[in-house]
């Protein structure tokens, strides 16, 4: 995972900028909150970074990509293929085993109990939802 502060963000704007000028370049930002906060669970878009309980948790690309596409919508059941679908840009007969072992795997990290998860919940027969 590459960390950027403030200061070398600019920097990477400045040399964005700079080949603007001599490519066609188009930037691309996703709207989104850039912290999204539940109790005891804290997502810092704009840093990639997930606090749980004040303690940094590091999490794969994928599965840090599930949390934020889960997160950015509480409340709302996805199913595996579109899940996968959102997480992984591609589409997929075959998602089953990468969206389960994804979300086994951060529930492993980020919920304070994985067998009786606070966050990401499984609605049977249907998919998974995020409860804040």
């Amino acid at each position: 995972m590459l960390t950027l502060n403030e200061q070398e963000e600019k920097a990477i704007d400045k040399i964005i900028a700079a080949l603007s000028d001599y490519a066609q370049i188009e930037t691309i930002q996703a709207i989104s909150t850039p912290i999204l906060s539940f109790p005891g669970l804290e997502i810092r878009q704009s840093q990639r970074r997930v606090f749980r309980d004040g303690k940094d948790i590091n999490l794969t690309r994928l599965e840090y990509s599930t949390l934020v596409f889960l997160a950015s919508n509480p409340g709302i059941v996805f199913t595996q293929t579109q899940i996968f679908e959102a997480v992984w840009h591609m589409d997929s007969d075959s998602c089953h085993s990468s969206v389960v072992n994804v979300i086994y795997n951060l529930r492993k990290k980020i919920e304070p109990d994985s067998k009786n998860p606070t966050y990401i919940k499984t609605v049977l027969g249907v998919g998974y939802k995020f409860d804040g």
